[in-house]
């Protein structure tokens, strides 16, 4: 975060726009660390408080009563406009943990195949990853509301066409068509850590803990979206799963647009390398697409194994594990290399299958995956921090877009994988996936950093 002036000046004109219009001009100062730093100098300020902290004494300059530093998340969202962001990407990403669910059920009751609305989905997922990329480096080069609006309404027309496609009887490949259209929708998640990477410059102990809090916005999307878009299409209509996420992705993304004082400048057409030829970022991309193995393969295992909505309440604890644990992480002022956060995933990662194959009671299962979903967001905010220590300026949307799809393309080759071994051997053996894809996670990781790597 930039250094803030001691005292109140008419105009500051070199101050970048991190803060919303209308703000104070006196904030707290954060250290290297995120916390309130001392303030020296300046006329006495008459006891003025900011944000619920003291910014001055009396007229000698004494310290006021003595009282207790605010939390770090207190700290945090004590800068003005970062609650508005958050809340509304809260509200685009939700429609994230929705639209695959929705889709599958969508498909599946009025054609009456599995394996078609697999397809669709399969084909939507391949789509974003070679469109997000793209997406991401106009969202860097022209901005973040000129870009993420017409891209959510292109990908909200193709979600409606979707449903268009369905009702009437169309031909198969019009929904693959429809789906693929889909492609566009912006990486919020990403928009929403430049933010953060923008306000927070320079004070990397703050940076973990915002990566903390997006951790745990992406774990409660994927915890409620799938059980919202479930209860939506059972208990409306088919199709109501997909409208509803439509409209809560578009009007998310109008709400998060219009939050213009906290948005990254543009950088215009960057002379900056591209985030994937920069040393160290493919080693690092190959870290993720391990890990979102282990979680393509965990839900299909687990869905496979418990079955039914039981399958989804389990695998829900294990995302609540995570977003829980994301928030105690977020708190500590040291933050753990990634390859160890990446051997404690793997370690965590047995104890499913030590549940599933030792016994077949479902609580002991339940409270595996609840203990091993601990491992993933510490895992995840050290990947995502690296990403952002690796992209040059300029092209952080980029970036963290490339994470997200490597992501994404683990999360399909997991299921594949998971899947397979479920039907060749047995749903309790398939926990061994994700077990040897975390255990390669961590190989990959440690050989980057042996090599000279900071991951």
């Amino acid at each position: 975060m930039p250094a803030i002036p001691s005292r109140p000046t008419t105009a500051v004109r070199s101050a970048p726009p991190s803060f919303a219009p209308g703000a104070p001009a006196l904030v707290p100062r954060l250290d290297a660390h995120g916390c309130e730093g001392r303030r020296t100098g300046g006329p006495r300020t008459g006891g003025l408080r900011t944000r619920g902290l003291r910014t001055g004494g009396d007229a000698g300059g004494a310290p006021g009563p003595s009282r207790r530093p605010p939390g770090p998340y207190r700290r945090l969202f004590g800068i003005p406009g970062t609650r508005a962001f958050t809340a509304a990407g809260l509200l685009a990403r939700l429609p994230a943990g929705m639209f695959g669910v929705s889709a599958i059920l969508m498909i599946a009751d009025t054609r009456g195949s599995y394996a078609l609305a697999g397809a669709v989905t399969a084909t939507g997922l391949a789509s974003t990853a070679l469109v997000a990329p793209v997406t991401a480096r106009l969202v860097d080069r022209y901005g973040q509301a000129r870009v993420a609006v017409p891209a959510a309404l292109l990908a909200v027309l193709g979600q409606l066409a979707l449903v268009l496609c369905v009702r009437s009887g169309a031909p198969a490949w019009t929904l693959f068509a429809a789906y693929a259209a889909t492609a566009t929708c912006p990486n919020v998640g990403g928009m929403c850590r430049a933010r953060w990477g923008h306000l927070l410059r320079g004070a990397p102990g703050a940076r973990h803990t915002a990566n903390a809090v997006e951790q745990a916005v992406d774990e409660l999307c994927f915890m409620l979206g799938p059980v919202l878009a479930a209860l939506l299409c059972s208990a409306l209509f088919v199709e109501a799963g997909t409208v509803a996420g439509a409209l809560l992705l578009l009007s998310g993304v109008l709400l998060f647009a219009a939050q213009r004082g906290t948005e990254p400048p543009v950088s215009g057409r960057s002379t900056a390398a591209a985030p994937v030829r920069v040393p160290g970022m493919r080693p690092l991309l190959g870290v993720f697409l391990a890990t979102g193995a282990v979680f393509g393969a965990t839900e299909v295992v687990t869905l496979a194994e418990v079955g039914g909505a039981a399958g989804g309440a389990v695998l829900g604890l294990a995302a609540a594990g995570s977003g829980a644990a994301g928030l105690l992480y977020g708190r500590t002022r040291r933050a753990v290399a990634l390859p160890w956060c990446l051997a404690g995933m793997t370690a965590l990662t047995t104890l499913p299958l030590l549940a599933a194959v030792l016994t077949d009671r479902l609580a002991l299962l339940a409270a595996a995956l609840l203990v091993a979903g601990t491992a993933t967001a510490p895992a995840m905010v050290a990947g995502m921090t690296a990403v952002q220590r690796l992209t040059p300026a300029g092209r952080a949307n980029e970036g963290m877009t490339l994470a997200v799809t490597a992501l994404l393309g683990g999360i399909a080759a997991g299921s594949a994988a998971g899947g397979w071994t479920v039907e060749r051997l047995e749903p309790a053996a398939g926990y061994l996936v994700p077990v040897c894809a975390a255990a390669l996670a961590w190989a990959v990781a440690a050989a980057g950093r042996g090599r000279g790597g900071r991951a």
